[in-house]
C-alpha cells in the first residue's frame, strides 16, 4: 500500500508540474508579438471568409444562416398569433353554442322584442294621426314671443368730441 500512495503522489506532482509548464508556455505564446499577430490575422481571415461566403450565397439567392434564423423566429411569432386566434374563435364558438341552445331563452327574448316593436308601431301611428288634427292652443303662460320684430331699445347718446384748436 505504501507504493500506491507514493505513485499517486508522484503522479499528482507530475500532473501539477505539467499543468504549470503548459500554462507558462501558453502565456509566453500569447505574449509573443509574432504569435499574437498570427492569431489576429487568422481571425481576420476567418471574418473575411464568412463575409465572402454570405456575399456568394446572396448572389446565388441562397439564404444564409441568419436569414433562416430570422425566418424561424418570424414563423414562431405567426404560430403564436394563430394559436391566440384559434383560442378566441373557440371561445366565440362556445358562446354562440350557449346562446343558440334550446334553453337559452332566445325565443322569449325575440317575442319580447316583437311585442315592444308592436307597441312602438301603435304609438307612431297614433302620433301620425294626431298630426292631421289641428294643434291644441297653448295656455297663455306658454305663448311664444315674437322674435321677428326688432326690439325698441333706445340708443345711448354720445357727447360730441371736443375739437382742439
Amino acid at each position: 500500500m505504501a507504493d500506491d500512495s507514493g505513485q499517486s503522489g508522484l503522479r499528482d506532482r507530475i500532473a501539477r508540474q505539467s499543468e504549470d509548464a503548459l500554462g507558462k508556455l501558453a502565456q509566453e505564446l500569447l505574449e509573443n508579438p509574432l504569435v499574437n499577430s498570427a492569431i489576429t490575422r487568422a481571425f481576420e481571415a476567418r471574418e473575411r471568409a464568412v463575409q465572402a461566403q454570405e456575399a456568394a450565397m446572396g448572389a446565388l439567392n441562397i439564404p444564409s444562416a441568419a436569414d433562416v434564423e430570422r425566418l424561424t423566429r418570424r414563423l414562431r411569432s405567426v404560430s403564436q398569433r394563430m394559436e391566440g386566434i384559434e383560442e378566441a374563435v373557440d371561445r366565440l364558438d362556445q358562446r354562440l353554442a350557449a346562446m343558440s341552445a334550446p334553453g337559452a331563452g332566445l325565443d322569449e327574448r325575440l317575442r319580447g322584442i316583437e311585442n315592444q316593436l308592436g307597441k312602438v308601431a301603435i304609438e307612431v301611428s297614433n302620433l301620425a294621426s294626431g298630426l292631421d288634427a289641428a294643434p291644441a292652443p297653448h295656455p297663455r303662460e306658454q305663448e311664444r314671443l315674437k322674435v321677428d320684430e326688432p326690439l325698441l331699445v333706445p340708443k345711448p347718446k354720445r357727447k360730441p368730441a371736443k375739437r382742439k384748436k
